[in-house]
């Protein structure tokens, strides 16, 4: 019995292991204005460049002592990333419904082109930070596409 036991056990580890897989990540940014007769800037971003997030990570110590200044937020910034243009949520008339059709085209044929290359949809998530009325003017429309795909 104790065998049995044994055997199934180290099965189950080579199981575990064969099936243990690493993933690459990207993340792809829409950003769509919510911008009152069409005036803001809408884009698909894509970054082109990667860049390793510990090299801008601290640790603290007692709570309080951090090395954050010797960061600088400059070198955080990638140089190269990928714009696509989208158009705005609304026109001079009011919110334009097939801005928003053609905004959909153009992010189906995006996550297409990701999906060929070998990415998944893992996730998505948004946020809207909106017109307040009267004056405000202002507000984006955010979305955050995580892919993923084994690494290669």
């Amino acid at each position: 019995m104790k065998k049995i036991v044994l055997l199934l056990i180290i099965a189950c580890g080579f199981f575990i292991d064969a099936n243990a897989q690493s993933y690459e990540y990207k993340v792809i940014t829409t950003v769509e204005s919510i911008v009152p007769m069409g005036i803001g800037r809408s884009r698909i971003i894509e970054e082109k460049s990667p860049i390793n997030a510990a090299d801008f990570t601290t640790e603290r110590t007692n709570g309080k002592k951090s090395k954050q200044k010797e960061v600088k937020r400059s070198n955080a910034k990638v140089n190269l990333f990928a714009e696509t243009k989208l158009l705005n949520f609304y026109s001079i008339a009011g919110i334009n419904f097939q801005n928003i059709a053609s905004n959909d085209a153009l992010i189906a044929s995006k996550i297409n082109t990701l999906t060929n290359q070998g990415y998944e949809l893992a996730f998505v998530t948004s946020g809207v930070e909106s017109d307040s009325g009267k004056g405000d003017g202002k507000g984006i429309f955010i979305t955050r596409f995580v892919f993923k795909r084994p690494k290669q």
